[in-house]
């Protein structure tokens, strides 16, 4: 359970099937206690353990989460070691945990940059969990949303080489088909935390029509009143997907 008062929740039917979330703000919220930033993403590892058991708690089937991004490289080097350090201890701390309370793990982007053990343990942990359907906890790791696209353009113009398409061929809804996340409802509602107000480099493609949720708390602070904050701000709004609010209207009533 999360931590903070919980205030009512949306009816269910108004819920995202999935959320999606930027977890921006552990070290801001270290270096204002006076502590090492690594101690602001260690606690921001209880915060996803919080908001996991509360997704599936109220029937979300699916939650995204940006861990490390292809540009937190940059990041000084020994930041990078101490999350790459930090990712091990969360696998082989949680998975049984996820794994006990039916729960599918998955991880998307260029997971082998960071050494055999994690790939190895990321493997174990995808495999063990594969059958479970209560939620679906994908990790971004490593990942960045032009590099989701490009790889996808070049499964398709590979298979443009090999004659198995027409260039005429190569639509959007192909180039979908080899995208991450094909296999799962794009989100529905797009969280970031920290203040900032952009999406960066985050699930380009599937959050062409993502509810944006911004808020200033910081990620080891977004406890289930902040949450559901946002999803009642997401049960408040019109979805009109190119469509006009009279024709969402009219569909609703039929």
């Amino acid at each position: 359970m999360m931590t903070d008062d919980p205030i009512s929740l949306p009816p269910p039917s108004a819920l995202p099937q999935h959320v999606a979330v930027i977890m921006d703000g552990n070290g801001r919220w270290a270096k204002a206690r006076g502590q090492a930033r690594i101690q602001g993403h260690r606690q921001g590892v209880e915060t996803v353990r919080e908001l996991v058991a509360t997704c599936a708690e109220i029937g979300i089937g699916h939650l995204t989460l940006f861990a490390f991004s292809s540009e937190n490289w940059r990041r000084p080097r020994l930041e990078v070691r101490l999350l790459r350090q930090l990712f091990l201890l969360a696998l082989d701390r949680e998975i049984d945990r996820l794994h006990g309370h039916g729960i599918r793990f998955r991880a998307i982007g260029d997971i082998g940059a960071f050494g055999s053990d994690i790939v190895k343990r990321v493997e174990a942990a995808e495999a063990l969990t594969r059958g479970n359907g209560r939620l679906t906890l994908t990790i971004a790791a490593n990942y960045g949303g032009r590099w989701d696209i490009a790889r996808a353009a070049q499964s398709l113009a590979k298979e443009v080489e090999a004659g198995l398409l027409r260039a005429e061929d190569v639509t959007a809804e192909a180039l979908g088909q080899h995208l991450s996340l094909v296999d799962i409802p794009e989100p529905d509602l797009f969280i970031r935390t920290g203040g900032e107000q952009r999406i960066s480099n985050f699930l380009l493609w599937q959050l062409a029509y993502t509810e944006l949720y911004f808020t200033p708390t910081l990620w080891p602070d977004f406890h289930r009143a902040e949450f559901e904050r946002a999803l009642h701000s997401f049960a408040g709004r019109q979805r009109r997907f190119g469509r006009t609010g009279d024709q969402v209207e009219a569909a609703w009533r039929a």
